[in-house]
């Protein structure tokens, strides 16, 4: 079955040819900052973004005609549980409205769908970011008027997830697993039988602190800070996500310079980094309390799990006793997203319907 995976993001449009679980094709096709800027709002990229693949996939000679099925990046859609879902009306009218927020992933379901359409196949999007599977009690956060969200990378979570189960000879749905994603955001998700059933918000910055992000922050100093004076909502979005964690420490949020750094004698960055595998390590302990310690793997994932040197060692050497630590460097989107249309169309899994 060969089924095209689409994946917009805000100045690339990733793309791959999936033939079963064997990718064919991958392409990632880079948008100047003059590009984009022609388009007042992320709807309006439609025609270009669209366009883009569709001459990519020609020059490649990828016959569209044989396709099964288009899978697209889910955007900010409202909160669902986890799987595959088919692309629908109302599904279009949330993502083009922007009902839920504006994201360039919103894009990933339509052009799917826009695309499906011509050739008479079905579009689907799998795992979207509001993937909220979380239980009650973990959404109490210690004051009615603030509400804890389930908003993480849940693709890449889920998909990594079902990885190792199969390497460890099981189904995803039998395990208790934790997983952390590590990336200019990190999430720290507790997988009890196929649902995430805790998880920190890591689009809005709770949790560890991260690259460029400030993670769960000192209430009462968090509180004279916004009525300082000193700064105005967007500044104090700013500080939490985007000028927070390593960018506010060390002026930088690449993880192989701070290496670098450390390498060079350089304490603060030592320090710095060294607090943040701290706070790692305490988020999955956290989470072991919270499935009682009947862990069967904590699975590392995202981009700052290629640190050998520093990172992965102090998170591992912190946590191990809890279970397992199972490391799969980098991210397995597109591949997620393959193969959660895959197992529709091989009728392992339900399709849902938003």
């Amino acid at each position: 079955m060969l089924i095209l995976a689409i994946n917009p993001g805000s100045t690339s449009t990733k793309f791959s040819v999936y033939n079963g679980e064997n990718e064919i094709l991958e392409e990632v096709l880079r948008h100047s900052s003059e590009e984009i800027s022609k388009y007042s709002n992320i709807i309006e990229q439609l025609e270009f973004r669209k366009k883009v693949i569709l001459d990519s996939l020609k020059e490649n000679k990828i016959n569209l005609n044989n396709l099964s099925a288009i899978v697209g990046r889910g955007g900010l859609l409202r909160p669902l549980t986890g799987g595959t879902y088919e692309v629908n009306d109302n599904m279009l009218t949330d993502l083009k409205s922007g009902k839920y927020g504006e994201h360039a992933s919103n894009l990933g379901a339509i052009i799917a769908y826009e695309i499906a359409k011509e050739y008479n196949i079905p579009s689907y999007i799998v795992d979207p970011v509001v993937v909220d599977e979380m239980t009650d009690i973990a959404r109490l956060s210690g004051h009615p008027k603030l509400v804890r969200k389930s908003i993480f990378h849940a693709l890449n979570q889920k998909a990594v997830a079902r990885k190792v189960a199969k390497e460890m000879g099981k189904k995803y749905e039998e395990l208790n697993m934790i997983v952390v994603h590590l990336g200019g955001g990190i999430s720290v998700g507790l997988h009890q039988n196929g649902r995430v059933v805790d998880v920190n918000n890591a689009l809005d910055g709770d949790g560890p602190f991260t690259p460029e992000r400030a993670g769960s922050l000192p209430a009462g100093g968090l509180a004279k800070l916004c009525f300082s004076g000193e700064y105005n909502l967007g500044q104090v979005k700013k500080l939490l996500k985007g000028k927070g964690g390593l960018v506010a420490y060390l002026d930088s949020n690449d993880g192989r310079e701070v290496c670098k750094r450390i390498n060079e004698g350089d304490e603060k960055a030592l320090l710095v980094y060294k607090a943040m595998a701290y706070q790692i390590a305490k988020e999955i302990g956290g989470l072991a309390a919270g499935c009682k310690g009947e862990t069967d793997a904590i699975v590392i994932t995202g981009g700052l799990a290629y640190d050998k040197e520093y990172l992965m060692p102090w998170v591992t050497k912190a946590v191990e006793f809890i279970a397992p630590v199972k490391i799969v460097p980098g991210e397995m989107e597109m591949e997620a997203l393959a193969l959660g249309a895959l197992r529709v169309l091989n009728k392992e899994e339900d399709v849902n319907v938003y």
